[in-house]
């Protein structure tokens, strides 16, 4: 079963004379516990495909379903309750919450799905310990690695055991062994809860995490 399907998706962002093709019916799928490799150059529609996929976005043209709701047919507010019950997040930096500890960063993406306060933590604290960042439980975001950081960001964004995962070029900014070790995570845990995982990137390095590679080049899957 695909957890995402994108059906002849285009965008233009923009308007006038600085409008630009950002995507060019654009069909994409990933499985339930997929991980699909999205590679292109910097500027080549990447991000905005992900933003899309997560609804933040709204296609020209084209379908997006995920997990069996297609989003155009959502109003506003269902399509953000949606979003934070099914899809989860990793970012090139990571964005956790200077003001709340580790494992309260990670309970809360669970708690915003919808999940009991004690489940949630009880759910992140197991996660953090997958991921043998559990010791940092009780620190603050800003005494982290890189590393760490998106370490706790990877449970973060499947704490909820959302359909998706999107994430945006997670390794660029780390060195390569930390990078190594957030895509495995990523990939074995993504497996595990069967969500389907789009990485995009420029770093053909991480194709051995991936199931499957798709090459996106000004706006259209090559």
């Amino acid at each position: 079963m695909n957890a995402l399907e994108l059906r002849g998706v285009s965008k233009t962002r923009g308007l006038g004379a600085h409008a630009t093709r950002a995507l060019e019916a654009v069909t994409l799928e990933a499985a339930a516990g997929e991980v699909v490799l999205l590679e292109g150059p910097s500027g080549s529609g990447k991000t905005t495909l992900l933003a899309i996929a997560a609804g933040l976005l709204t296609a020209d043209q084209g379908e997006v379903e995920v997990a069996g709701a297609v989003l155009g047919r959502m109003s506003p507010a269902a399509l953000r309750r949606w979003r934070a019950q099914q899809v989860g997040f990793v970012f090139q930096r990571p964005r956790l919450l200077e003001g709340l500890s580790v494992l309260e960063n990670v309970a809360l993406a669970a708690t915003l799905a919808g999940m009991a306060r004690a489940p949630a933590t009880q759910e992140a604290a197991r996660l953090l310990e997958e991921l043998g960042v559990e010791a940092l439980s009780a620190r603050r975001p800003s005494t982290l690695s890189g590393g760490e950081e998106q370490r706790v960001s990877v449970a973060r964004s499947l704490v909820h055991r959302p359909a998706l995962v999107l994430a945006d070029e997670p390794t660029a900014s780390l060195d390569w062994a930390s990078g190594q070790a957030v895509a495995s995570h990523l990939q074995r845990l993504a497996r595990e809860r069967r969500a389907a995982v789009v990485l995009s990137t420029h770093d053909l390095r991480l194709e051995p995490y991936a199931d499957r590679r798709v090459r996106l080049v000004d706006g259209c899957i090559r």
